[in-house]
């Protein structure tokens, strides 16, 4: 059981529906979709993308330079919103450097930078060009390396890379060293990255949809890859907690190991890691007001959670996916859906289902395909990976 609520107190995203909380709320409120076509980098597929705007503009800060890549650049980009770093700069004078952990996840780190690397091989000796930096690009510490030097940290860093839930198990790992007292404060979330890998490996296993994803829909035809970055910063509650205040009450994880890609058809592990996040909580399942879906818009992963979801909630819990306007941001799924439900929590709005036409009669779900203005004191957020991989994340709204 989690020892002690943690406060969310600082939030920064960036995603294709645009950058900081202010684009994010607005595209919540009015169901709008950030999917467009892919014409990303040489890709010659046809699906559709969530491709955030402006990142080939970024200029990495200049005493980083050998960071930049494309997933360091969505890192920064994250960080430069709604005076998260400012936050991050006050709770490092309060708590010092050496004690605020840095927590992160990422599945494709930077890949994109070694493609482009390969492309610039010696075409007789091929040899990689001697400006490529593994250690600082594609590496999976790359970006956990990055951001504790641009917020001028030194406590715990972790990188997780466990596929879709890496975002969201860091809520787990940043719970456990504060409770342990190896830090006083944690930075969770991470990045990723669009890359040509991610993009054709997908369509390989024929999960790519030539439309935008529409999650639960008796037509759905698969996923619509994403890409992004966010950041939480978790602190221990200061004396009382104020009205609108979100906290993390508990984290639920498991890995039911079922298969390599394909999850269990009825939703084992992802019913182990709901019903350990609500014992974390100290709750049961008629307390949760709203459920954000993994809802990959896949046939078997779309079942698999409407089993999971009927076996602990039963039929009446309100849910959706986000996922028709972000895309499937693999990665950076956990913390971009953490971040929409403490928004939604926050301003008192329920997350839609965008994209999604005619629901699923065969899914036995409460989906919810439309934005509302709803009270939501007690959210769930699911994020489950390949190989089994599951998490889910239980928030509060104080007050």
């Amino acid at each position: 059981m989690t020892a002690q609520p943690l406060v969310l107190s600082e939030l920064c995203l960036v995603t294709c529906l645009g950058a900081g909380q202010d684009a994010t709320l607005s595209a919540i409120r009015t169901g709008s979709s950030g999917l467009g076509p892919c014409a990303f980098e040489t890709v010659a597929l046809p699906t559709y993308v969530g491709q955030v705007a402006g990142v080939d503009s970024v200029r990495i800060r200049s005493d980083l330079i050998d960071f930049d890549c494309r997933n360091n650049r969505l890192a920064q980009m994250a960080l430069e919103q709604d005076g998260f770093t400012q936050g991050v700069i006050a709770a490092r004078e309060k708590y010092g450097r050496d004690r605020i952990g840095l927590f992160l996840g990422t599945s494709t780190s930077g890949i994109l930078q070694s493609e482009l690397a390969y492309r610039r091989r010696d075409k007789i000796t091929g040899k990689l060009p001697a400006d490529f930096d593994y250690a600082k690009t594609q590496n999976t510490f790359s970006v956990a390396d990055f951001v504790m030097r641009y917020l001028d940290l030194d406590g715990p860093a972790v990188v997780l890379s466990a596929a879709c839930a890496s975002t969201a198990k860091v809520f787990a790992s940043a719970t456990r060293m504060i409770t342990a007292g190896l830090c006083d404060a944690a930075i969770v979330g991470g990045a990723d990255s669009l890359c040509l890998t991610t993009l054709y490996g997908f369509h390989s296993l024929n999960l790519l949809s030539e439309e935008p994803c529409r999650p639960f829909d008796v037509e759905r035809k698969g996923i619509s890859i994403g890409e992004g970055a966010g950041f939480v910063l978790l602190e221990k509650p200061r004396g009382t907690t104020s009205s609108g205040d979100v906290l993390l009450l508990g984290v639920g994880e498991s890995n039911d190991a079922y298969h390599m890609s394909s999850p269990h058809p009825e939703g084992e592990g992802a019913c182990l890691a709901m019903t350990r996040a609500l014992a974390a909580a100290g709750m049961t399942a008629d307390a949760i007001d709203y459920i954000n879906l993994h809802g990959t818009a896949t046939h078997a992963g779309d079942v698999s959670e409407d089993c999971a979801i009927a076996r602990v909630f039963g039929t009446s819990t309100p849910c959706s996916s986000t996922k028709g306007q972000t895309g499937h941001m693999l990665g950076a799924a956990g913390i971009t859906e953490v971040v929409i439900s403490a928004l939604g929590m926050r301003h008192g709005v329920r997350p839609g289902g965008a994209n999604t036409r005619t629901l699923d009669p065969a899914l036995v779900s409460r989906y919810c395909m439309t934005s509302a203005q709803r009270i939501l004191r007690r959210v769930m957020s699911n994020s489950f990976g390949f190989g089994g991989s599951n998490c889910a994340i239980i928030l509060e709204r104080a007050g």
